[in-house]
Parts: structure tokens; C-alpha cells; sequence
């Protein structure tokens, strides 16, 4: 098994740890003049950080904080350029709660079923379905800096966007629109969260392929959603359409994960 549950004598002071490492880089953000979140949403962030840390550990937390850093990093990329154009993010790209659940919600789903599989079931069954956990929490959060990094980069530098439904050539920012640049940035993304996670020793190394199919499918879908749906469904926000896009994510890579250790007989 790739991912070890904490054992129950240490659950206590792992919990604890993670409110002490929170709080403390809750207060330097907070002090920091270079804002990445809302004042509500440095809050959600505590909350959502001290939950993967308490289920995960250190392993899920830096996989989380490389999607969290990454993702804000690259929303900044052609700022000027964006923000000419009127197709920057609001708020010069500051998230609010919304941004952190609708983005971290599926893996923090993950994280409490891999912390409740470890204390309420036999060993055989953690020992089966923690590790596809694991590689579905990867999934998701590669899926939404996929999809970041592909609208990002694409918004910025993309030389030509075309619509995911015709291939019409549309205006860069348009709902389901899509670039080669965008989408080689955002299989770009995936990787690197792919790769943090199998650094860690959140998954096995055969989960690096599955990471980045579950998120370029996912990414898709999402385009799909935008061009199609999104425009006509008034209830289909950004944030819920992020939702759905990491949800997708996950359960793609946990699902793929089950085929693979199925069909290649992997322990």
C-alpha cells in the first residue's frame, strides 16, 4: 500500500499539527501585501487545510499547496494582456470561498474517505481502496490545475481558440472555447501535480498516466459543459462547474485505478 493510515495514538497530534502549520501560514498570508484570497476565503482555506492535513498528513497537504500555489501563479500570467481584453478573473484573480470549494471540494471528499477508511474498516479493504483514493484525490486537484493552467494560458497566449463544439474560431475567454497552447499548458499542469503526488508517496508510479487522462478528459468535459449548457443553465455557475469538472476528475481516477490493478493483476 502506497499511502499508510496514521495510526490512531498519533490521529490527536496530527490533527493538532495541522491547526498550529495552518494558523501560523494564515498569519503570514494575512500580513502578506500580496493577497491571494479574500479575508472569508483565507478562512475557508484554514479550514480546508487543516481537514487534508488531519486526513492525509504532510503527503496530501504539499500536493494540495503545489495546486493552490500553482493555480495562482498562472492566473496571473498575462495579466495586462487579460485584463485589456476584459477576460481576466474578478478581482485581479483574489478567490473567495466559492473558488476553494468549488476547486478542493471532491478532494476533500477523498481525504475524509481515505481518514474514515482507516479507522472504520478491515485492513483488507484500506489496503484496497485507500491507495484508488489517493490516486483520486490526485486526479481531482491535477483536473482543476489542468483546467486553470488550459484557460490561463490560453486567454493569454492562445494564437487562435476555437469553440470544443464546432472548432469555430471564437474570441479568447468565450465559454467552451479552447487553444493549442491552453490545452498543452494544461496537460502541462496535470503532470506536475501527478508528479508531486507520486513524489510524495501519495500513489504508485503506474497512477502518473491515469492522473493525466482523468484530467484531460475531465478538462474537456468541462469545455463541453461550458459551450453547451453553462450559457442556458442560469444554476450553472463557474464554481459548480468546477465542482462537477474535479468530481469528474476523481472519479475517473479511481475508476481507471480499479481497471488497471484489475486487468494488470497490481496489488
Amino acid at each position: 500500500m502506497v499511502l499508510s493510515t496514521i495510526p490512531a495514538a498519533a490521529q490527536a497530534t496530527t490533527w493538532l499539527l495541522g491547526g498550529v502549520i495552518n494558523t501560523a501560514l494564515l498569519g503570514l498570508a494575512w500580513r502578506s501585501p500580496k493577497k491571494l484570497l479574500t479575508p472569508v476565503g483565507y478562512l475557508h482555506a484554514w479550514g480546508l487545510g487543516v481537514l487534508i492535513w488531519g486526513c492525509l498528513g504532510w503527503r496530501g497537504y504539499i500536493v494540495m499547496m503545489t495546486y493552490f500555489l500553482a493555480g495562482s501563479a498562472v492566473t496571473r500570467l498575462g495579466k495586462a494582456r487579460k485584463e485589456a481584453a476584459g477576460i481576466a478573473e474578478g478581482r485581479s484573480g483574489v478567490r473567495g470561498p466559492e473558488n476553494v470549494w468549488g476547486s478542493a471540494l471532491a478532494a476533500a471528499v477523498c481525504a475524509v474517505a481515505i481518514a474514515l477508511l482507516g479507522v472504520a474498516t478491515t485492513p483488507a479493504a484500506a489496503d484496497r481502496w485507500i491507495p484508488l483514493l489517493a490516486l483520486a484525490y490526485v486526479s481531482s486537484l491535477g483536473t482543476k490545475l489542468s483546467d486553470t493552467t488550459a484557460s490561463e494560458v490560453g486567454k493569454a497566449y492562445g494564437q487562435r481558440t476555437f469553440l470544443i463544439t464546432s472548432l469555430k474560431p471564437v474570441p479568447p475567454g468565450t465559454e467552451g472555447a479552447i487553444s493549442l497552447e491552453g490545452t498543452v499548458a494544461g496537460v502541462a499542469g496535470s503532470a506536475v501535480i501527478a508528479l508531486v503526488g507520486w513524489g510524495v508517496g501519495l500513489m504508485a508510479f503506474w497512477g502518473l498516466g491515469i492522473c493525466l487522462v482523468s484530467a484531460f478528459v475531465a478538462t474537456n468535459v468541462e469545455s463541453l459543459i461550458g459551450a453547451t449548457l453553462q450559457p442556458r443553465v442560469p444554476w450553472l455557475t463557474n464554481e459548480v462547474v468546477n465542482g462537477i469538472n474535479t468530481t469528474l476528475g476523481a472519479v475517473l481516477g479511481l475508476l481507471l485505478g480499479l481497471g488497471a490493478k484489475v486487468m494488470f493483476s497490481i496489488p
